[in-house]
């Protein structure tokens, strides 16, 4: 049976206001997962509402309520493990591993943000007029509005979401169209803590109505924060429309991350640590390795070794229980065949153009193989382009400015690594990346919930996580207070 999934606004659930829903189909078998509710404009317009009148209240309690409630929403969130594992699988394909990986760190991500609320500072400013006490105070935003994506939809739905309310504002949380059951999971956990009603709202909206919905949220008055975290296509729309109502956003967009591996790097540690980065999640990750950067000169010794460990990756449907013969599955499904289509041309057009297919190749279902092109070059679309597949391409250079030019040919700036013996030079080469994110030595999928997470470039702008998470959803005032006779000069 289908999983239904309705509003919640105002702590109340209920249907779009109009009765209508949508489907979310299994990528797998085409079978019906979820049937969601279609909010109108209306209804999104209501859910912001619901947050504002729940405002004063919530941004009015002391550290410890806020902290209290967070970590028992993060104990709630531990003991829905098996029910997202469900969800995760009927929706996007996801493997148990993956869905168990995104309720642990999604569950430290609540931890995290219970330690903020007392980490919410201000300044003591010296002032040039005599007996002014001036100071730098943190506030509440006020509404904010969490857009998270279905790829990692347990780990990005909270990071939406909770620093937010660690600063003391409510929230609203837009599922993803692709995973609203997912999404709206997260919200149960948060009723369950008992976060008081309005505090936390939930709208799921139709693929065709997406454009509506965030925009009647964007501009209504209350909602003074907007994050997004999904592709950059989108993430420029969302752009345009905060800048057209002047509200502050920050924006996760997409990724072409780089792994460098250097000539002296320690090949095995590398091969482990590509590997992960690129076919964890059948690399639809933001931070998944898209281009792996090799120096000429050990090329051939760790292209070997990386193709041998991709072709025995564990493979199959994630909703299989039995298929588990090869250990814990590492690649499920990607989300639809769209992907599938995409990654089947690029993968024609590098083999036209001259690359060498080392492993995988071209799908005709969702369950796509771990897939290396080697020699591919700036000619080739794959290059250029995200996979969010688990098909990558191997770029072969001579030498570390190579390497560190290669990595920078893009138009993104996300996450990056770099492999070597020399931390030194690890380090020196590091600084050059233009990406928010790189590791020495290690995989460019890593994420911790108290990091300063974010990209450059087209991969968008603003940071999640720790001192940056309560900059950017707190406002800064300058307060002061005079404390002895003022002189005005009139």
């Amino acid at each position: 049976m289908p999983t239904t999934v309705e509003l919640t606004l105002g702590g109340h659930k209920r249907p779009a206001c109009n009765g209508a829903t949508f489907e979310r189909r299994n990528p797998l078998d085409g079978t019906v997962a979820t049937v969601a509710a279609a909010a109108t404009p209306e209804d999104a317009i209501a859910a912001v509402q619901c947050a504002a009148d729940a405002l004063p209240a919530w941004s009015a309690s002391s550290p410890a309520e806020r902290r209290a409630l967070l970590l028992d929403a993060a104990a709630a969130l531990r003991a829905r493990a098996p029910a997202f594992a469900a969800a995760m699988a009927a929706e996007t394909g996801a493997t148990a591993l993956w869905a168990a990986f995104n309720v642990h760190l999604a569950a430290d991500m609540m931890q995290e943000a219970a330690a903020l609320t007392t980490r919410i500072e201000g300044q003591l400013i010296p002032s040039n007029l005599p007996g002014n006490l001036a100071l730098a105070v943190r506030q509440p935003a006020g509404v904010v509005l969490g857009i998270a994506p279905w790829n990692a939809p347990v780990i990005l739905g909270v990071r939406a979401i909770a620093v937010p309310l660690a600063c003391g504002n409510t929230v609203v949380l837009k599922a993803s169209e692709l995973c609203p059951a997912s999404h709206g999971l997260i919200v149960q956990a948060l009723e369950e803590a008992g976060l008081p009603p309005g505090v936390v709202n939930f709208v799921s909206n139709a693929p065709q109505d997406a454009a509506a919905v965030v925009e009647a949220m964007i501009g209504h008055p209350a909602v003074r924060r907007v994050n997004f975290t999904g592709s950059t296509r989108v993430g420029r729309l969302i752009a345009l429309t905060c800048a057209r109502y002047l509200k502050p956003a920050v924006l996760e967009l997409g990724g072409k991350a780089p792994a460098l591996v250097l000539d002296d790097a320690d090949l095995d540690d590398a091969v482990a640590a590509v590997a992960f980065g690129a076919f964890a999640n059948s690399g639809q990750i933001c931070m998944s390795t898209e281009r792996i950067v090799v120096d000429e000169t050990i090329a051939d010794a760790f292209v070997a070794r990386l193709a041998a460990k991709a072709a025995s990756l564990p493979a199959g449907d994630p909703r299989d229980a039995h298929d588990t013969h090869h250990g814990a599955l590492v690649l499920g499904s990607v989300v639809d065949m769209a992907t599938v289509h995409r990654c089947n041309a690029l993968i024609d057009d590098a083999l036209a153009k001259g690359a060498t297919l080392l492993c995988g190749g071209k799908a005709d279902t969702v369950l796509m193989p771990a897939t290396l092109l080697d020699r591919v070059t700036p000619a080739m679309a794959i290059y250029h382009e995200e996979t969010f597949a688990p098909v990558k391409a191997i770029v072969r250079v001579a030498g570390e400015e190579a390497a560190i030019a290669c990595a920078n040919d893009t138009a993104f700036g996300l996450s990056s690594a770099v492999f070597t013996r020399d931390v030194a030079r690890g380090w020196r080469v590091a600084r050059r990346i233009q990406t928010g994110i790189c590791h020495v030595n290690g995989a460019s999928v890593h994420d911790e919930a108290q990091m300063p997470f974010g990209g450059v470039k087209d991969s968008g702008w603003g940071r999640f996580g720790g001192q940056a998470g309560i900059d950017a959803f707190t406002d800064l005032r300058w307060l002061t207070l005079q404390t002895a006779p003022r002189h005005y000069p009139f």
